[in-house]
């Protein structure tokens, strides 16, 4: 921080009367003077201002009071509690004290006024709005989940090496591991959309080749059917030792038909099971899990919004 310090004392050897007009000094008149040792207790770094000449200011008054204003940088040391950051509040003490006098020697004490110290309550961060941007390039917008993630990342890390060290968790960080978990859930809702697409798809496409097989398995078993009926015929005009035709049909034809009865139980018996297990593992349509996607991430993260903001605020 950069500050005006005013320091202000008496010394009767300096008195005048010959006018009553306040006398500006040249700062290089100060190595002639009596000056307090003051310094910065927590100061872990400070350095005067000299551009373009030292900035010093000394006046004289006629009953030999002295104001020495200097101007200072300095960076203080403080002690923070940074576990509600960004809603903390923080208190930093500026330590004034004589380097070699003792309370004896030298006394300090506030204006009484308290009118040089100001502005503290005009203090504000650096805030920027982006009012306007262009691009000198053809640009093309895609979308990668991926991108978003480093970008929070990036955010996350860029937070921590512009804050002091502290052990304790800050409110800063609870935030940003609630937008990576929502960040995170959304690539795998996207995978788990795109899988389910994949399995249905590929399910599609086995009843289509099931059908048509299917359907050339008819076929075979009805031109074998008409062969065996065309055989039977044949063989009952060459005979024709029999009177009446046979109820059931012999040889080939009616084994056919008993092994289609069958195969077809065993078959109804095996789709019932994998309908029963299909049950259990249904997929989601793609568009189903977006629709309730759209509806519980929004409401999801209102929700933790409220609660992380009500936590650290109250």
């Amino acid at each position: 921080m950069t500050v005006f310090l005013h320091q202000s004392w008496r010394d009767d050897r300096l008195s005048y009367n010959h006018t009553n007009e306040t006398l500006g000094l040249d700062s290089r008149f100060v190595d002639k003077l009596w000056l307090p040792d003051t310094f910065i207790v927590n100061a872990k770094s400070a350095w005067f201002h000299d551009v373009t000449v030292e900035n010093k200011l000394i006046r004289l008054q006629p009953d030999g009071v002295i104001l020495y204003s200097i101007r200072i940088t300095s960076t203080v040391a403080c002690d923070m509690d940074l576990t509600k950051y960004p809603m903390d509040e923080q208190e930093c003490m500026l330590d004034l004290e004589s380097y070699g006098y003792s309370s004896e020697d030298i006394v300090y004490q506030w204006s009484e006024n308290q009118e040089e110290i100001h502005g503290l309550d005009k203090l504000q961060l650096a805030q920027f709005t982006i009012t306007n941007y262009r691009f000198t390039r053809e640009m093309m917008n895609f979308k990668s989940g991926i991108t978003t993630v480093l970008t929070m990342t990036t955010l996350m890390v860029s937070a921590r090496s512009s804050l002091p060290r502290a052990s304790a968790i800050k409110a800063l960080d609870v935030y940003f591991w609630i937008c990576y978990v929502f960040v995170f859930a959304a690539l795998v809702e996207y995978a788990f959309a795109h899988f389910n697409a994949d399995y249905m798809k590929k399910q599609k496409d086995k009843m289509k080749a099931s059908r048509q097989s299917g359907e050339i398995n008819v076929k075979n078993a009805i031109v074998l059917f008409s062969l065996s009926i065309a055989g039977v015929n044949q063989e009952l005009a060459i005979s024709n030792r029999q009177h009446r035709a046979p109820k059931t049909l012999p040889g080939s034809y009616g084994s056919v038909e008993v092994e289609t009865g069958e195969t077809k139980k065993q078959q109804e018996t095996k789709l019932e099971k994998k309908s029963g297990l299909k049950s259990l593992f249904k997929p989601i349509d793609a568009d189903t899990i977006d629709i309730y996607a759209r509806a519980v991430f929004p409401a999801a993260f209102a929700a933790v919004n409220v609660i992380y903001w009500v936590a650290y605020t109250m």
